[in-house]
């Protein structure tokens, strides 16, 4: 006898819904972050930045994500949560800043646990 599978986002663990929710409660604040580069709105699968290279003789994109760490783990026995988006945002600056670069996109980095 073959098994039968299905396979969708609900059976995964994935609520669509609250995902659309948070777009919508994020996005007046990630719209002050906005530039003149950046082309389209918030909510698609990628983000369009027009790159203007005038002037420059040797254009390298660099790009990188990363983590708050453990920084989480004090938040949490700290009750305070209100920094550890800033720290995950100057993370990611720190490491494409350190490589001489100039930070001109932040690559979305939502991690969240089940529970």
């Amino acid at each position: 006898m073959e098994k039968s599978y299905s396979a969708s986002y609900a059976a995964a663990g994935v609520d669509i819904t609250a995902g659309y929710r948070s777009v919508e409660l994020m996005k007046q604040y990630v719209a002050r972050t906005m530039t003149e580069n950046c082309i389209g709105g918030l909510g698609g699968f990628g983000g369009l930045f027009e790159l203007d290279c005038t002037g420059m003789e040797h254009p390298v994109l660099i790009s990188g994500t990363d983590g708050v760490g453990t920084k989480l783990r004090v938040a949490q026995y700290m009750n305070k949560h209100d920094t550890i988006g800033i720290d995950c945002v100057a993370m990611c600056v720190n490491d494409v800043v350190c490589a001489g670069a100039k930070p001109l996109v932040f690559l979305d980095y939502i991690a969240c646990g089940k529970n």
